[in-house]
């Protein structure tokens, strides 16, 4: 009987030390896919603001070369500056 209670305290030992050894690994995997994400979410960011970037620089771009094209498509050149005037316009009434 003794060596029967021995004998399931000892598996019942071992069985402990491996959920703690499983416990300390799920730990460490936590902290590496947080480690990850946080380094994820760094990219993301980098990543937005270079799309922002690009953006803004494609919005230049397409307003020169509406003033480029203005002297072989006068007329088209002045609607869409008229349009580009009205929509600051209306950005500068909200603004107010």
């Amino acid at each position: 009987m003794a060596e029967e209670h021995n004998k399931l305290l000892v598996d019942l030992e071992v069985r402990i030390k491996q959920v703690l050894f499983l416990c300390d690994s799920l730990k460490e995997e936590n902290a590496r896919l947080k480690t990850e994400i946080k380094s994820g979410r760094i990219h993301l960011d980098e990543t937005a603001k270079e799309l922002e970037q690009l953006k803004a620089k494609y919005d230049s771009l397409k307003i020169a070369r509406t003033i480029t094209a203005a002297s072989v498509d006068v007329d088209s050149a002045k609607e869409k500056l008229s349009k580009l005037v009205r929509e600051v316009d209306k950005c500068i009434n909200l603004l107010k």
